[in-house]
This record gives structure tokens, sequence and C-alpha cells, in this order.
């Protein structure tokens, strides 16, 4: 027996949208949102992207389930909006098609791992710090002093494995050569149509546009068919009150210097 849900859900195109930096609380909400359209068996997916890109595991684990859904037969199509740079680049890249805007900010293939030397203000007010440790760089990264070269050679050797990893996914998503990801991935961002040119992206256009190419890939009319959201983010209280957007907009950017010091981060962070 074919339930009539089921038979609704394979003439649904659904929409997963990915806004804001990618860490866990967005990776938690996307991958069950992707399980959803799968087990509904939605026949394709409008993956609307609007994020500078975030933590590295999260990106990645987005990426798998997103591969995952594919092998399943579900279409899918990436709409880059305002910006999707590194991590959202790499969200992107397993995608079958991907659309930008002309003016979409994208690119910054990359990785960056910042810490805090405080050691000069530490001394100033008389704080010291005293470690106790395990290991020679249990402590690699500690606020208190600066790094030794041993140190940074070992973090920049981290680096270049991770940047490994965000270069043969990209060579992979978008068909293209290691040698020519790595001649365009040194952190630099492109608007939407320098993407098209290095074959970063299929096509120009808006998130209509990249619906539409949706829909011709499952065999769905673009004239009647609307997408159907999934996992859309709660919005509560604090989203209502005025001044939120400055006071969010403060909030993520002391959390990712704070909460994200010393992470590997795929970010496009200016």
């Amino acid at each position: 027996m074919i339930w009539p849900w089921r038979r609704k859900s394979r003439r649904t195109l659904a929409r997963i949208a990915i806004e804001g930096p990618i860490a866990g609380g967005t990776r938690t909400r996307v991958v069950k949102a992707l399980r959803e359209v799968e087990q509904r068996q939605c026949p394709a997916l409008l993956l609307r992207i609007d994020s500078p890109g975030g933590t590295v595991g999260d990106s990645q684990e987005i990426h798998a389930a997103i591969g995952r859904l594919r092998a399943k037969g579900c279409r899918v199509v990436a709409s880059f909006g305002n910006i999707s740079a590194s991590g959202g680049v790499y969200v992107g890249v397993a995608a079958e098609k991907i659309v930008a805007n002309a003016g979409s900010i994208t690119g910054s293939i990359g990785v960056i791992l910042r810490g805090n030397n405080l050691s000069r203000l530490l001394e100033r007010i008389g704080i010291q710090f005293e470690t106790v440790k395990s290991g020679l760089y249990k402590d690699i990264l500690s606020p208190d002093r600066a790094l030794t070269s041993a140190e940074r050679t070992l973090l920049q050797e981290l680096i270049d494995s991770s940047y490994g990893q965000f270069v043969a996914a990209v060579a992979e998503g978008r068909r293209l050569t290691d040698e020519a990801v790595r001649g365009f991935a040194d952190g630099r961002v492109f608007s939407g149509a320098q993407a098209l040119e290095l074959g970063l992206v299929d096509a120009l256009g808006d998130e209509d546009s990249a619906r539409r190419l949706a829909c011709e890939l499952a065999g769905l009319d673009p004239d009647k068919t609307r997408p159907v959201e999934f996992g859309k983010p709660k919005k509560g209280l604090p989203g209502l009150l005025p001044g939120r957007s400055a006071l969010a907009q403060l909030s993520e950017a002391l959390h990712l210097e704070l909460a994200w010091s010393g992470q590997p981060l795929w970010l496009h962070r200016p």
C-alpha cells in the first residue's frame, strides 16, 4: 500500500535554508531536515545557502548527508545568496548543480586557525598562568604565551591536512582537477560571475532560477511546483525585539572570537 502522503512527497520540491555560521546547531537542524527529505522520498531539494562558513566537522557532516540524499536519487540544487563562502562552498559543492547571483560573495576556500596571545596584557595586570601538562604540546595556543616554532610547524601541518580535504571535495564536486582548484583556492573571494568562469558554479540566477532548475532535473512542472520548507529555524521572542539584528551580529562576532578560538575553521573571516 502506498500512503497518500508518500505519493504527494514524490511530487514535492523540498527546500532547506542554511543561514549564518555553520556550527553544531545548524548541523543538527540541517542533517535532521535532510533525513526527513529522504524519508519523504522528495524527488528534488533546493538548498539555499547564505553563510560565511564555520566549523570543519559540522560542514563535513552536512556535506556527507547531502551525498547520502543524492545517492537515494534526490536531485539537489544549491542556491547561493548574499554570501556562500568557505564552509558554505564546501556544503554547496555536494549539490548536483549550483546557481549563484552574479554579485554573490563566494570562494574563500581555505582554512584559518587563530589563537589569542594575551601575554603582554596579562603581564601588565599581574596575572600569570601555572600549567601542568602531560606532553610538550598539550597547551598549544595557550593565551599566556607566544607559539614556539615547533608548535607553529605542527599547526601548519594540521591546516594543510584540512586544506587538502577541502580542495579534494571541491575538485570532486565540481569535476575539476586538484591543480585547477589550488589555482584559485588561496582564500580569495569571488563574485558569482567570477565563480562561474572558474567552474565553481553552474549558472547565474536568483533562487527562483535554482528552483526551476531543480524542478526540471526531477521532472516536476516548474510553473506548478512550489517548495516545501524543511528544518525551518525556530524564531522566539528575541527575534521580534528592535535592534535585534545589530545585537545578534555583535554577539555572533564575539562568539566566533571566543568559542572558536584555536579551532581550524572553514570560515570567511575578513
